[in-house]
């Protein structure tokens, strides 16, 4: 009989931030090769982006019932989106007050949307740096408050998540405008 040796044993937030850096590593390809004029093209009629306010900040598109048929996204709104569940999540596993989904402004598209998500994720790897595994068990604030059956782990791993589809949103659009070129 042949004995396997053990399958080394990897600590929940190892894996979950090896995870994490796996996909954004998917997203630098993306942020690296985005030219400015992606983010507002507009991929459908039928399409959620954000707009100048008359204050001249951007305002995303936005129903609290998603609509029927779901409008198809810009990088824009999917920037912007990212944002807000970015902010709040890292408020959350911080211990702060969580910021409202009016408060996130998207900086507008090219260099300032970039330089934002990038500095996000540094934000998000300051929180998971100073969990512990006690933080990790704990009960979830967002996004299933008050839910003693989703963790802070559970957290990290719905970010993880959100982020490998938004990612993967951002790059397909980002293709199907690059073969619109030509």
């Amino acid at each position: 009989m042949t004995i396997s040796p053990p399958t080394p044993y990897v600590p929940a937030l190892d894996l979950l931030r090896w995870q994490f850096d796996l996909t954004w590593s998917l997203f630098e390809y993306h942020l690296e090769r985005i030219e400015p004029d992606d983010f507002l093209w507009e991929p459908a009629a039928n399409c959620w982006t954000v707009r100048r306010s008359p204050d001249g900040t951007w305002a995303p598109d936005w129903a609290d019932t998603e609509p029927d048929p779901v409008p198809v996204p810009t990088i824009a709104w999917l920037s912007w989106h990212m944002g807000w569940w970015w902010s709040v999540a890292a408020d959350h596993a911080q211990g702060g007050t969580p910021r409202e989904r009016s408060d996130i402004t998207w900086p507008g598209a090219g260099t300032p949307t970039v330089e934002w998500l990038r500095a996000l994720r540094k934000d998000w790897l300051t929180a998971l740096a100073g969990l512990t595994t006690t933080d990790l068990a704990a009960t979830a604030p967002f996004p299933w408050p008050k839910d003693p059956q989703h963790t802070v782990a559970h957290m990290i791993a719905w970010v993880n998540a959100e982020l490998m589809k938004n990612v993967a949103e951002i790059g397909q659009l980002r293709l199907q405008r690059a073969a619109a070129r030509g």
